[in-house]
């Protein structure tokens, strides 16, 4: 069960109600009984599992880092 912010918007308290997702929204200040309105907050987010940085932010090679690894794996300019 979520975590829901509002805030009032007569005294502007704000507060924080512990919700089912299929509850109703609260509609009134437990502070002054003014009606409040649901803010919208910004939440962590948690990669889980292996990989995701791996695959999806890999760091940019610089020159030096692509030349060794040309060198390494053999593909310059041979003449046969």
């Amino acid at each position: 069960m979520p975590n829901y912010d509002y805030k009032c918007k007569k005294c502007t308290h704000r507060f924080e109600q512990f919700q089912g997702i299929n509850d109703s929204p609260v509609k009134l200040c437990p502070r002054c009984g003014g009606e409040v309105r649901r803010v919208i907050r910004s939440v962590g987010l948690i990669f889980k599992g292996s990989g995701f940085y791996i695959t999806d932010y890999t760091r940019k090679k610089t020159n030096e880092q692509k030349k060794s690894t040309a060198s390494e794996s053999g593909s310059g300019d041979t003449k046969t």
